[in-house]
């Protein structure tokens, strides 16, 4: 089996050894490089990268996606499509020649795409960018699709290979939102662009468009999907708290709650505008519902704060300032199992620890 690995690139010079070390197990790496000004390209070579050179004017993600499989030879069983700063658990191609079958089409595996502070996985779905050479099509002037030309695909799952994602958040994102404005204007129909633009809205601050957006994306024929629909509707009610407009921030996260009973996101939302309007008691019912959801879903759309300490942050926020401390205190320690060197959460349980030894003192 012939395995490529194809990739993008510009400015990536930091990250370039740590990629190839990654991607060394393919049998060949190739990089379009879109216009440099650091020794990305020198790096890439001396590594062993076949690496080509070309603007892409006007900018966009498809594009140079699209210029950069062109450079995978016709005779790659397997083309596996990556970024420079991101990389593979050791042996991933072990577990693709394992897995991949004659009529494989694409092969989906786990990408951490966020990390808590400990360097444990904050964030994971499903990412589908490893397929075969022919009938596949980058869509979309960013965050890109890989679309199928192929009459009958056969995608499977390939629960052995994960890919981290280690972004350079020191890199300017200003191109998203422009080429998301972009991506409705060519397609308005499209949901989830719509849904993506709504949310970059939101990003930006700009919460009436977010709003706006956001509406029209659930009104879309084509935005049937549950799981994205409940996003949705959480970001209007995080614009709508931003605004402060708390009532119709709780209308739409219940809209949420019930698109989506099975996703502890809108519960937890709740609880954290119930927070903000210092409501103990509401945030305790929303917690105690989150937590009985155990199916952590492999979807983009999951909050971080879903699966972290926050839920036992909050309900021991709640406890104290319900009187209840003891109970306060069982909570914070749970959340430290999760965060142990948080330190908030350790200032907080001196303070109900110094509570409860004032109350016993007392009596």
């Amino acid at each position: 089996m012939k395995i490529c690995v194809y990739a993008i690139a510009k400015n990536e010079a930091k990250f370039v050894e740590r990629w190839m070390e990654s991607m060394k197990e393919a049998d060949e790496i190739y990089v379009l490089d879109t216009g440099s000004t650091d020794n990305t390209v020198e790096l890439l070579k001396s590594c062993g990268a076949h690496v080509k050179v070309k603007k892409i004017d006007p900018w966009r993600f498809d594009v140079a996606r699209n210029e950069s499989l062109k450079l995978v030879p016709q005779d790659t069983d397997v083309c596996v499509c990556t970024d420079l700063d991101e990389v593979f658990d050791k042996g991933w191609r072990k577990h693709l020649e394992k897995a991949w079958k004659s009529d494989t089409t694409k092969a989906k595996y786990t990408i951490n795409y966020r990390f808590d502070e400990y360097g444990n996985p904050a964030g994971s779905f499903y990412c589908d960018k490893i397929h075969i050479r022919n009938g596949y099509q980058w869509t979309h002037p960013i965050h890109e699709v890989l679309t199928s030309k192929i009459e009958k695909e056969n995608i499977i799952i390939i629960d052995g290979i994960t890919l981290n994602h280690h972004p350079d958040n020191t890199k300017s994102r200003g191109s998203y939102l422009p080429l998301l404005e972009l991506a409705v204007k060519e397609n308005p129909e499209n949901d989830r662009d719509t849904h993506y633009l709504g949310r970059e809205y939101m990003h930006h601050q700009r919460w009436n468009e977010a709003i706006d957006t956001l509406i029209r994306h659930l009104n879309l024929k084509s935005s049937t999907w549950k799981e994205e629909r409940s996003a949705s509707m959480r970001y209007i009610a995080r614009s709508y708290k931003e605004l402060n407009r708390f009532e119709e921030a709780r209308m739409w996260l219940d809209k949420a709650i019930q698109e989506t009973p099975h996703l502890r996101d809108p519960y937890v939302e709740r609880a954290l505008l119930e927070y903000k309007l210092e409501n103990w008691k509401e945030i305790e019912k929303y917690c105690l519902k989150a937590l009985e959801i155990t199916d952590h879903q492999m979807l983009y759309i999951n909050e971080p704060f879903s699966w972290d300490h926050t839920i036992y942050d909050l309900l021991s926020l709640s406890a104290y300032y319900q009187g209840y401390y003891q109970k306060s205190l069982e909570y914070v320690n749970l959340a430290l199992e999760i965060s142990p060197k948080h330190e908030r959460l350790l200032n907080n349980k001196k303070l109900i620890e110094n509570k409860i030894r004032e109350i016993e003192e007392s009596v």
